[in-house]
C-alpha cells in the first residue's frame, strides 16, 4: 500500500466522516415519535442528548424495538465521540431483530470502529452492501469507510471507486481532502493499470473523471471524453451548425481584457494572439468586440455587462484572478464565459475556465519525474508566487504518486550560494527547478559540485524566461521543461511561432507563452462542441481537453535545453 495515500486517508477519513457529509435527515420510519425526536437532535448537533434519550427509549422498549433504539443509541454515542459507550450498546443488540435504518446505522458504527481496530476485512463484511441501497443520509459516510477498508486490504481502485461515489456529498474541506485522496489512489497505479481500468469504467461511473485528469496529467490519452451532466453542458444554440472539423464559432463574440491598468502588458499578447488566429481562419467568423475590464473587479463585471448588452453569445475573458472570481461569483450567468485564468472555484454551469497556472506545470513535471520512477526529489523554486505555487503542487502530486521530496529550497532574485542545502538534502535522483533561465544558470554548477548534476532535471515553462543567449544558456543543457505545442510542432489553424515572430513583437521571448494562450482561447472558442464530446483539441499551448468541471486541462510538449538552444523532445515527452 502506497504510504502518502495511506496519510491522505487517515486524515481525510476523519474530516469527512466528522465533518463533511451531507446533511440529508437521519431520520427512517421510526419506531415512535420518541424515537423519532431524538434522532432529530443528531441533526441539531446535538448526538449526546440523543443518546441519552434513546437509552431510556429502549429501556421501555422489548424485542425488535429495543435493539433498534439501543443501535441508534450505539450511532449516536459514536458520533459523540464516546466509543467506549457505543462499543457497549453495540455488544447489547441482538442484531438479526435490526431493520431499516437502524441496521445500517448498526452496520456502519461496528464498520467504523472495526477500522480504527484496523480491522478492515471486517468492516468490509459488515458494509456489503452497495452505499445507493443504504439510506440517503449514511451513503457519503457509508461509502468513504469501504473506500478506507478497500485502501486497507490494498485494493487502491477500489477505494478509489468509493470516494468518487462519496464525492458528491461532500463540501468544503471535505471534498478537497477526498480529490486529494482520490488522486493518490490513483496515483499508486503504473500507465497500463491505469488505462485498462479507465477504459473498462461505464458511461458516467463517478470516477472515471478523476482517472481521466490523471491520465491526462501522466500525458496519456483519454479512452474517451469525460462525461458530462446537464449542468456542464455548453449552450451553442444560437450558432450555425459545426462544419466537418467541428468548427463552430459563437455568432458574435465578446472578449475581456484588461487593456488599460496593472494587466495591461500581459493583455496585449493575449489579445495579438487572439486575433492573429481569428484572421488566420478563412471561414466564417463571428463579429468580435473587445471590452476594457482596467484590471478590477469592478471593471470586469462593467465589461461583462456592456457584453451582454452588446448581443454577444459568448465571452472570452477577464484575464485577472480577481476578475474571474468576480464574473464566476454571478453563478448564474446569462451569457457563457471562458474565464481566462483559474479562479477558487469552478466555472459556473455552462461556461469553462483556461489558464497557464504555474501548478499544471508543478503537477506534469511530478507526473514526467515519475514516469521514468524518479523517487527522491529536490525542490528548488523562486520566492515568487509562481515559484512557490508550482512548487507546491509539484510537491503534493510527486508524494501522491509514491515519490518522496528530500528538501525545499528557495531562492531570492539573486541566486546564493546552496551547496551545503543541496548536500544536506542527501542523494536524490531528481531536482525540480521552478525559476526562470538566469537563476537556473547560476543554480546548474552548484547542483554539479554538489553531487546532483547526475539527477534528473525538470524546470517549469518559466525556465525560458531570461534566455535566448546560446553562450549563456550552454548551462541549461540537459534541463526538461514543459513547452507550447507550436515551440515544437505546426498546430493547425495556429501560425508557427517563429513566423509570427517575425513580425510581432508580442509573440517573442516571455510574452510568446501568452500570445500562444490568446490563440487557444479562440480557438477553445471555436471548437467548444467538439471539446466537449471528443477532446483532444490541438492548440498552441498543447492538446487541449475540457474536463466535467468545465476546466480546460494541457498535454505540453516536453523540450530540453541542448547547445543552449531549446529543442523538442522526440515525442514531446
Amino acid at each position: 500500500m502506497n504510504k502518502p495515500a495511506a496519510r491522505i486517508s487517515a486524515l481525510s477519513l476523519s474530516l469527512m466522516l466528522l465533518a463533511g457529509c451531507a446533511t440529508t435527515s437521519l431520520v427512517s420510519t421510526p419506531e415512535s415519535p420518541a424515537q423519532s425526536q431524538a434522532l432529530a437532535l443528531i441533526e441539531q448537533g446535538k448526538p449526546r442528548d440523543a443518546a441519552l434519550q434513546l437509552e431510556a427509549l429502549a429501556a421501555t422498549l422489548r424485542g425488535g424495538a429495543r435493539s433498534n433504539a439501543l443501535a441508534d443509541a450505539a450511532w449516536a454515542w459514536h458520533l459523540a465521540g464516546d466509543s467506549a459507550r457505543a462499543r457497549s450498546l453495540l455488544g447489547q443488540v441482538t442484531a438479526r431483530q435490526l431493520t431499516g435504518a437502524s441496521l445500517q446505522r448498526y452496520q456502519l458504527a461496528s464498520a467504523e470502529l472495526a477500522l480504527a481496530d484496523k480491522q478492515p476485512a471486517q468492516a468490509l463484511a459488515l458494509l456489503k452492501d452497495h452505499a445507493d441501497s443504504v439510506h440517503p443520509s449514511l451513503r457519503t459516510r457509508w461509502s468513504l469507510a469501504r473506500a478506507s477498508a478497500l485502501q486497507a486490504t490494498g485494493d487502491a481502485f477500489g477505494a478509489a471507486t468509493e470516494r468518487a461515489r462519496a464525492h458528491a456529498g461532500l463540501t468544503g474541506t471535505a471534498r478537497s481532502e477526498n480529490q486529494a485522496a482520490i488522486s493518490g489512489l490513483l496515483g499508486t497505479l503504473d500507465d497500463a493499470t491505469l488505462r485498462s481500468r479507465a477504459a473498462a469504467l461505464p458511461a458516467n461511473d463517478p470516477l472515471y473523471n478523476f482517472a481521466g485528469r490523471a491520465l491526462i496529467a501522466r500525458g496519456l490519452p483519454l479512452p474517451r471524453p469525460f462525461d458530462r451532466d446537464g449542468a456542464a453542458q455548453f449552450d451553442t444554440s444560437k450558432r450555425p451548425p459545426a462544419m466537418s472539423d467541428g468548427y463552430r464559432p459563437p455568432a458574435k463574440l465578446a472578449v475581456l481584457l484588461p487593456l488599460s491598468g496593472r494587466l495591461a502588458t500581459a493583455a496585449q499578447p493575449v489579445r495579438d494572439g487572439l486575433l492573429s488566429a481569428y484572421y488566420g481562419e478563412t471561414r466564417r467568423r463571428p463579429e468580435v468586440n473587445f471590452f476594457d475590464t482596467a484590471g478590477t473587479p469592478a471593471g470586469a463585471l462593467a465589461a461583462y455587462d456592456k457584453a451582454v448588452a452588446s448581443g454577444a453569445d459568448f465571452v472570452v475573458g477577464p484575464l485577472g484572478r480577481d476578475e474571474v472570481d468576480a464574473v464566476y461569483g454571478r453563478q448564474q450567468l446569462p451569457v457563457p464565459v471562458l474565464g481566462l485564468n483559474r479562479g477558487k472555484d469552478a466555472p459556473p454551469a455552462g461556461s469553462a475556465g483556461f489558464s497557464l497556472a504555474p501548478e499544471d506545470d508543478g503537477i506534469v513535471a511530478a507526473e514526467y519525474m515519475r514516469g521514468r520512477e524518479r523517487s527522491k526529489a529536490l525542490v528548488i523554486n523562486s520566492s515568487d508566487d509562481t515559484g512557490r505555487r508550482a512548487a507546491a503542487a509539484f510537491a503534493q502530486r510527486f508524494a501522491q504518486r509514491g515519490g518522496s521530496v528530500a528538501a525545499t529550497i528557495a531562492i531570492s532574485e539573486t541566486v546564493g550560494d546552496i551547496s551545503a542545502q543541496v548536500r544536506n538534502a542527501g542523494a536524490v535522483d531528481a531536482v525540480f527547478l521552478a525559476v526562470r533561465a538566469p537563476q537556473a544558470r547560476l543554480l546548474a554548477p552548484q547542483l554539479a559540485l554538489a553531487g546532483a548534476g547526475g539527477a534528473t532535471r525538470v524546470g517549469t515553462s518559466q525556465l525560458t524566461t531570461g534566455s535566448g543567449k546560446v553562450e549563456e544558456d550552454v548551462a541549461l543543457d540537459g534541463i526538461i521543461y514543459p513547452n507550447e505545442a507550436w515551440n515544437v510542432r505546426s498546430v493547425s489553424g495556429v501560425p508557427s511561432a517563429a513566423q509570427v515572430a517575425q513580425t510581432l513583437p508580442s509573440a517573442r521571448g516571455a510574452a510568446s507563452r501568452l500570445f500562444a494562450f490568446g490563440a487557444d482561447a479562440w480557438k477553445i472558442s471555436a471548437y467548444l462542441d467538439k471539446l466537449a464530446t471528443e477532446g483532444g483539441l490541438d492548440g498552441a499551448t498543447g492538446t487541449l481537453y475540457l474536463d466535467s468541471n468545465g476546466n480546460i486541462l494541457r498535454q505540453p510538449a516536453w523540450s530540453t535545453f541542448s547547445g543552449g538552444r531549446p529543442m523538442p523532445i522526440a515525442g514531446g515527452r
